[in-house]
């Protein structure tokens, strides 16, 4: 099991301190993402694998915008989702280019279809595209030792509650009791293990 020490930047990759919930899930995707040789300054997708993540999810299941936020997250293992800022572009880029279309789906959203030439793209760029799932697999493997979802999202409720009651003006006694006591015993059943 791979195991992210706070204090050894050199041996274990970035520091994750001052990272909070969504964004230390996303520290580590990209983290694991460049132990596999890819990805530099934090870029989790090198130009151009997301248009053929994109264009496989597509050719996999006609898909709207929201779905394949969700299914590239679902290959990360949760720990990344591309931004709406990533994705719809693109697939406004991949409609133009002629490699997906358009297709009626229910409600208002515009879900897109494969067309011959994705297909087309697809199959000569089958190695890359193979090497891009195997790493997304790999990296969600690697973020499987990562904190679960419920964990990271109460670790942010605690900071941004300490903050706030900081911000109100200084503890007394009997809260900095509760506090370290709550606390302790949250150590204490993770050790219980």
């Amino acid at each position: 099991m791979h195991r992210f020490r706070f204090h050894s930047r050199a041996a274990q990759g970035p520091d994750w301190r001052g990272h909070s919930g969504r964004d230390f899930a996303h520290a580590l995707a990209r983290h694991a993402w460049r132990e596999h040789g890819r990805g530099r300054r934090g870029r989790v997708f090198e130009q151009g694998d997301l248009r053929l993540v994109l264009l496989r999810l597509i050719a996999d299941k006609p898909s709207h915008g929201y779905e394949l936020i969700k299914a590239v997250e679902e290959k990360f293992g949760g720990g990344y989702s591309p931004s709406p800022g990533v994705i719809y572009p693109t697939l406004t880029l991949l409609e133009e280019i002629g490699q997906i279309r358009a297709v009626q789906a229910e409600g208002s959203r515009k879900a897109f279809e494969i067309t011959d030439e994705g297909r087309a793209a697809l199959e000569e760029n089958r190695g890359s595209v193979d090497g891009i799932f195997r790493r997304m697999s790999e990296a969600a493997e690697r973020l499987g030792a990562s904190p679960p979802h419920q964990i990271l999202r109460a670790m942010e409720n605690l900071r941004l509650a300490l903050r706030l009651r900081l911000e109100r003006g200084k503890l007394t006694d009997a809260v900095i009791a509760d506090v370290a006591a709550a606390l302790d015993a949250a150590a204490q059943t993770l050790d219980r293990d």
